[in-house]
């Protein structure tokens, strides 16, 4: 490192040195398959908030989930529109070539996000002011009407049930994917809600069928 490294960076060095040491080194054939190819099974759609780690909430070794991390976990409808598409390319990526068996949608408390689309702070900002973010969690508009007309836009049972109408959102725009309604029609592919309550480190599963999400045991 030179002299100009800032404390952040030698952090993440330091870290990276005792990867080397302990999650490399000594898992030194696990590498060398993976070098090759990669067979995940999983795809986790999650939030890109620093307290939320999908390798670390599910505990899984390098090679075992095919992770997507954005804003507030959200998947965006599918469209032919001329565009950059991001969460849609890994999507397809995930179902039509790793051919993963499940697809975790994973909300979490206390998202930034989920907050300020149910607030609507950021509406009416200018792109790289929050304007960015307004668009993106502009998808949650509808559900979003639904979560303030029951529970009002401020307090911790408004946010929370934004933070889990969200996961329905994604799992909704996931099914207008073509690849993904194939899957599922065949069987070969599974959709999941989760959410993630950072307070407590509990992990909850929906039950789509009841549109409640309940703790895991």
């Amino acid at each position: 490192m030179t002299q100009h490294t800032t404390p952040e960076l030698a952090h993440l060095i330091d870290g990276y040195r005792r990867f080397r040491q302990t999650g490399w080194a000594r898992r030194r054939e696990r590498w060398d398959q993976l070098s090759q190819s990669q067979e995940p099974q999983v795809m986790v759609i999650a939030c890109s908030d620093s307290r939320v780690d999908p390798a670390q909430i599910f505990d899984v070794d390098p090679g075992e989930i095919f992770v997507v991390r954005n804003v507030a976990a959200l998947v965006p409808p599918f469209e032919t529109s001329p565009g950059i598409h991001g969460v849609s390319a890994a999507l397809e990526f995930a179902v039509q070539v790793l051919k993963v068996k499940e697809i975790v949608v994973m909300g979490h408390g206390m998202c930034g996000g989920c907050k300020a689309a149910l607030n609507q702070s950021l509406r009416g900002a200018p792109r790289g002011e929050g304007g960015f973010i307004a668009d993106w969690i502009g998808l949650f508009d509808e559900a979003r009407d639904e979560v303030a007309a029951q529970y009002g836009t401020e307090g911790r049972d408004a946010e929370r049930a934004m933070e889990q109408a969200g996961v329905k959102v994604s799992l909704a725009n996931l099914r207008s994917f073509p690849c993904v309604r194939k899957g599922e029609r065949e069987g070969t592919l599974k959709l999941r809600g989760a959410f993630f309550a950072i307070s407590d480190g509990q992990l909850h599963v929906l039950d789509e069928a009841a549109g409640t999400f309940a703790p895991v045991e």
